[in-house]
């Protein structure tokens, strides 16, 4: 997995059409003629690197942006004067639809690790989406996506304990690797503990508390950024539990 990191400037402008990430992302179920003119738009950019930013908080929108190799997290200052993450962005996910409405991003993206994105001019984009529905579509699906994904996040937090919480989290980043093509048991985290409470609402001593406790009860095992699902069942037991006890307090 630490090839995950690994980035070649020629890899980094391969075609659409080439890119093994195109089921995930916007040019999936467009026909090739679709994808070339989709192609013909994308600017790919140098490698990025920890720490850099694809935009600021009230930066004029023009682009959307999707990640190609690498991570990146958006956040928004929250009331103390830190930040709150608001997500984690994995190869063939798309960033910045928050911004259409606007025309400014109402949060920040900055780069986890080492990484390469597409970025998308939004103007040309809709253009180019007038004359091929098919795209439009794919937006729209994408957006549906969001939304999906939003209400997830509030259900998660609303309702879930601490252990369930991370188990979710787990799980989900498993899924997203093994869609990607990735190992979905054995991976690395490019957020740090402190940002992982922090999306999850959790203290960063939670955190380390619960992955030392899901260590000991043989659900994983953890050294440092490194992490293999041993378990991946026990954590569905996790969240299965937790449905169990909200049906008893809906029948109650």
């Amino acid at each position: 997995m630490n090839d995950r990191t690994v980035i070649s400037f020629e890899n980094i402008k391969i075609a659409c059409s080439g890119c093994n990430l195109v089921t995930l992302c916007l040019p999936m179920g467009l026909d090739p003629d679709d994808v070339e003119q989709l192609n013909k738009i994308i600017k790919r950019s140098r490698p990025l690197h920890r720490g850099d930013h694809l935009f600021m908080e009230s930066d004029r929108f023009n682009y959307l942006y999707v990640v190609k190799t690498g991570s990146v997290k958006t956040y928004a200052p929250n009331e103390d004067g830190g930040e709150q993450v608001l997500g984690f962005h994995l190869p063939g996910e798309l960033i910045g639809l928050d911004a259409i409405e606007e025309g400014r991003h109402h949060c920040s993206a900055k780069v986890l690790e080492t990484s390469a994105v597409c970025e998308i001019p939004f103007s040309q984009f809709v253009e180019l989406s007038s004359t091929i529905p098919s795209l439009q579509h794919q937006m729209y699906r994408l957006l549906s996506r969001e939304i999906s994904h939003d209400e997830e996040m509030l259900a998660l937090l609303g309702k879930k304990n601490a252990e369930e919480r991370l188990a979710d989290f787990l799980l989900s980043l498993s899924q997203r690797f093994k869609s990607r093509g990735f190992s979905p048991f054995d991976f690395y985290l490019s957020m740090s503990r402190h940002e992982i409470g922090n999306y999850l609402g959790l203290a960063v001593e939670t955190i380390s508390r619960l992955f030392t406790r899901f260590q000991d009860e043989g659900l994983l095992k953890v050294e440092r950024k490194h992490i293999q699902l041993v378990n991946i069942e026990g954590l569905h037991v996790i969240l299965r539990r937790e449905q169990r006890e909200e049906n008893r307090r809906q029948i109650t």
